[in-house]
């Protein structure tokens, strides 16, 4: 879906561009803008290798495993259909960890693998279990305690004080995450509810 309204605005621009004999400004924008393009991916790519070369060697001297282990209690009262000892949990508490250090994609490949062995623990039904749809609020609320992607970005346009941010994002971050899980509580009690016929 999201690539047809991309096409259809690609294309809504070049007719417009066409009729009112702009086709020079839309020709400029596309190669300044591949260009550009090119130049935050690389610069993104080496903000991306830094931290996730931090998360390995986090990873390797077992810094992540306490780290995990702090998260372990909330994950499990986050995911009590999940049991403790099952691969999806692990899954999810890499994710969420992903998450925390703001490598949103490192978190998605975690993420995809959590929902694989949440759907096998679900019987292989197509049906969203419960906590699919709280993994699915989770991440895509995501409380970030380093926006590293934002401050790679903020690098590489110039900004005087890339990490400025870090406050703000922690707060908003943490508002969406508190909002993503009320309304995930919200509607699976008044799931409840209806099955139970109240």
């Amino acid at each position: 879906m999201v690539h047809a309204i991309w096409i259809f605005m690609m294309t809504a621009g070049i007719v417009t561009a066409m009729f009112n004999g702009r086709m020079d400004k839309v020709s400029e924008a596309v190669f300044s803008g591949a260009e550009e393009a090119v130049t935050l991916c690389f610069g993104l790519i080496s903000i991306m290798v830094f931290w996730l070369g931090i998360m390995n060697i986090a990873r390797k001297s077992g810094l992540m495993d306490k780290f995990t282990k702090l998260l372990r209690p909330i994950a499990v009262r986050l995911f009590p259909d999940v049991p403790a000892g099952h691969p999806a949990m692990g899954y999810i508490m890499s994710n969420i960890t992903a998450n925390l250090m703001g490598l949103g994609n490192a978190a998605t490949p975690m993420g995809i693998k959590a929902i694989k062995e949440l759907k096998r623990l679900n019987g292989g039904k197509d049906e969203a279990s419960r906590p699919m749809i709280t993994l699915m609020a989770l991440n895509t609320a995501s409380l970030t305690l380093i926006p590293t992607t934002v401050i790679a970005i903020r690098m590489n346009y110039g900004s005087a004080s890339p990490a400025e941010i870090v406050g703000t994002t922690i707060f908003a971050t943490a508002c969406s995450t508190a909002a993503a899980l009320c309304i995930d509580r919200y509607f699976y009690f008044r799931r409840l509810r209806k099955r139970k016929g109240y």
